[in-house]
């Protein structure tokens, strides 16, 4: 199976476990960040999984331009070190990532 095939749509509200922020759904696709301070938790192994038991803080560290889904949010986990990244959300209706904080971040050489 692809890793496309193991792609579970999870687009829930959740509080921030950095900030302690109510984040809401986001308007076109699955939020795994919270737009307010950027952090997300690491759990899923493939999108939407949950299925990864490191469940650490994921921290926002840079961003990177994705010739295809645009600006990317580049994380590492404070517990297993792991490096991740997810689609920003600019134009979300319901909760824009904030996008100063995305810019203060180290952008990918």
């Amino acid at each position: 199976m692809s890793d496309l095939g193991r792609f579970s749509k999870i687009n829930d509200a959740f509080t921030c476990e950095h900030c302690h922020k109510e984040v809401p759904v986001s308007q076109r696709t699955c939020r795994n960040h919270c737009p307010f301070c950027l952090h997300s938790k690491h759990v899923d192994m493939f999108p939407g999984d949950r299925a990864n038991p490191c469940k650490g803080l994921l921290v926002p560290i840079g961003y990177e331009n994705h010739s295809k889904k645009g600006l990317m949010i580049r994380f590492q986990c404070a517990s297993c070190k792991a490096m991740t990244r997810n689609i920003a959300l600019l134009d979300d209706n319901f909760a824009r990532d904030d996008y100063d904080q995305i810019l203060a971040l180290t952008p990918k050489a």
